[in-house]
């Protein structure tokens, strides 16, 4: 049933509008970060990563939160009891970039915008999606940013970036990008 609504939330954001945040209470039935942790967790269904990605046979799958959260507990109890390629998936946030590790996905908050290019320059060559909101986070070496464009929320994919990360992205997730 989460995947169920998941997946919802998820064609209701490839079909309808976004909004702008002043109004976004009013015209969506899901607040913004709601929808983007939403596609979090999609993620995980839709990106494979290499095994050396994970420090063990039975190791979760990682979504962490750099820097400020906000998704509150929106995400955690959307990963609750689901699980990505056979593995549970948990959730980690970080106040420091060096704290991040045994990491798969990782939002890079706003709160971190005037470190974008320290932080892909950091974990350059990990197997870990990189994804924000910031403006022109894919440009500077993100692989996945969430983009408002004619008033929808859209993804921008840097498939360069993934690749060189030894991530494959599913043509599923491709095509509504």
């Amino acid at each position: 049933r989460k995947i169920q609504f998941a997946l919802a939330v998820l064609v209701s954001v490839l079909t309808f509008p976004a909004v702008p945040r002043s109004a976004a209470a009013q015209a969506l039935p899901v607040p913004d970060y709601q929808v983007k942790a939403t596609f979090l967790f999609q993620f995980t269904q839709f990106v494979d990563w290499p095994r050396e990605a994970f420090p063990g046979g039975q190791a979760p799958l990682v979504i962490g939160i750099l820097g400020e959260d906000p998704f509150g507990t929106f995400l955690d109890q959307i990963v609750r009891d689901e699980k990505a390629n056979d593995r549970a998936l948990a959730i980690r946030r970080y106040r420091r970039l060096e704290d991040v590790k045994n990491c798969q996905v990782l939002f890079v908050s706003g709160s971190e915008a005037g470190r974008m290019g320290e932080i892909v320059s950091a974990l350059k060559g990990q197997s870990i999606l990189l994804v924000a909101d910031a403006d022109g986070f894919a440009d500077r070496g993100g692989m996945i940013q969430f983009v408002t464009e004619e008033k929808r929320l859209r993804l921008r994919i840097n498939l360069e970036a993934a690749r060189a990360a030894k991530l494959t992205i599913s043509s599923k997730l491709l095509r509504p990008a």
